[in-house]
C-alpha cells in the first residue's frame, strides 16, 4: 500500500451470491487502495469479479448478492456498514460510477438536461433553474457539441459516444473524490474510445479525482494506469505499479495476458491464447485456481499448486503475486 493517504481503501472484501442450492464466492478476500489523483486499473477475463467488486463498493449488488466480509473505508466511514441514507448521500456525490452501457443507465423518457440537472437538485439542493444552468455547463465540460440542443434531447437520440459523455458529465457533476468506471468504452469504436479516455484524463488532471478503471483492454491499462490489479476467479493474482507489472510480470496468468496482446507492426499468424477454461465458481480447484491452465506447470510444479491456495507473496516496490512458483524462486 502506498504511504500516501488513501482516498479509498478496500480490505479483505468477500462477496457471495445465493444460487438456490448453495452460495458461491464471486470476490474472494481482495484488498487494495487508491490515492488522490491516481488511476487504478482492474483487469482480467469476463467473470473474474471486476464488476462485482465495483458494485460491492457502491452498494449496488443485485438481490442475490451480498458482502460476506471485509471493509470499504472512505472518509473515515466503512461504506459496508453505513445506513442506506448515508450511502445515498455519498453515492453520486462523493463517489460516482460510470457503467458499461449508457443506453441502459439513462432514463429513456427524461430529457438529457433534466437528468444531468437532477444530480444538482438531489445532492446540492439547487433550484430547477440553477440545476439546468449547471447541467449545461457540465455538457460543455465534456465537450458535447451544441450542448443547448442536447439538453432538450432524449437518450435514444444520442450516439453511443455522446451518451457516454452524458454519463461522464453526470458522474462528475459533484466533483467526486472517487470515480469508478466499469468498461466505459466497451461499446464504442476505437476513435470514440480514445476521445472518452482522453476526456477522463483531462478532467482528472483538473480535479485530482481518484479513478478505478475496470477493463479487459491492456492497451487502455498501459495508457491510463498508475497501479494495476490482475484478477482471476475472484482473487487478486498480481498487483503493482503499471510499469513493473507490464515489464516484469510474475504470475503465469499475467504473463499469458501480456503474450495475448497484438503488437502493431509485428507479423504473426496466430496470437497466443490461454488454454482451457476458467473454472466454474461452484467447482473451484483446491489449490491455485489457475493451475489447470498454467503454462509453467510442465516446467516447474510443486505439490502446493494443486493442494493449497497460494497467498500473495510480496516482492518489492508494492509488487505482489499469488503464485507458489514465485515462492520456490525466492
Amino acid at each position: 500500500m502506498s504511504k500516501q493517504s488513501a482516498q479509498l481503501e478496500v480490505k479483505n472484501l468477500t462477496t457471495c451470491f445465493r444460487t438456490g442450492t448453495e452460495n458461491v464466492t464471486a470476490v474472494d478476500d481482495i484488498s487494495f487502495s487508491v490515492n488522490k489523483g491516481e488511476t487504478l486499473c482492474i483487469v482480467g477475463e469476463s467473470g473474474c469479479g471486476k464488476s462485482v467488486s465495483a458494485l460491492s463498493i457502491m452498494g449496488l449488488l443485485p438481490p442475490a448478492g451480498y458482502v460476506k466480509s471485509g471493509s470499504v473505508n472512505f472518509q473515515n466511514n466503512n461504506l459496508l456498514s453505513v445506513s442506506s441514507s448515508q450511502l445515498e448521500k455519498l453515492r453520486g456525490n462523493r463517489i460516482s460510477m460510470i457503467f458499461q452501457d449508457p443506453g441502459s443507465s439513462l432514463n429513456p423518457v427524461m430529457k438529457i438536461g433534466d437528468q444531468v440537472g437532477e444530480i444538482f437538485r438531489i445532492h446540492l439542493k439547487m433550484s430547477k433553474k440553477e440545476s439546468l444552468e449547471k447541467a449545461l455547463g457540465m455538457l460543455k465540460q465534456v465537450e458535447i457539441p451544441d450542448p443547448e440542443s442536447r439538453m432538450l434531447t432524449y437518450p435514444h437520440e444520442l450516439s453511443g459516444g455522446m451518451a457516454q459523455r452524458v454519463m461522464i458529465a453526470m458522474a462528475l457533476s459533484c466533483n467526486p473524490d472517487i470515480l469508478i468506471a466499469d468498461e466505459p468504452t466497451t461499446a464504442l469504436d476505437v476513435t470514440i474510445q480514445s476521445q472518452i479516455l482522453n476526456l477522463m484524463t483531462q478532467i482528472q488532471k483538473k480535479t485530482e479525482t481518484a479513478i478505478i478503471l475496470i477493463t479487459h483492454d491492456l492497451g487502455v491499462v498501459a495508457e491510463m494506469a498508475d497501479k494495476v490489479l490482475v484478477m482471476y476467479c475472484g482473487q487478486i493474482v498480481e498487483h503493482g505499479d503499471v510499469k513493473t507489472v507490464f515489464n516484469s510480470p510474475v504470475h503465469p496468468y499475467t504473463k499469458a495476458l501480456m503474450k495475448s496482446i497484438p503488437i502493431i507492426g509485428k507479423k504473426t499468424k496466430k496470437l497466443d491464447a490461454i488454454p482451457g477454461r476458467v473454472p466454474s465458481l461452484d467447482m473451484l480447484p483446491k489449490g491455485c485456481r489457475f493451475e489447470q491452465r498454467c503454462s509453467e506447470k510442465n516446467i516447474q510444479i510443486t505439490p502446493d499448486c494443486q493442494g493449497r491456495i497460494p497467498p500473495i507473496f510480496n516482492l518489492n516496490n508494492n509488487h505482489g503475486s499469488r503464485c507458489w512458483l514465485k515462492k520456490e524462486n525466492q
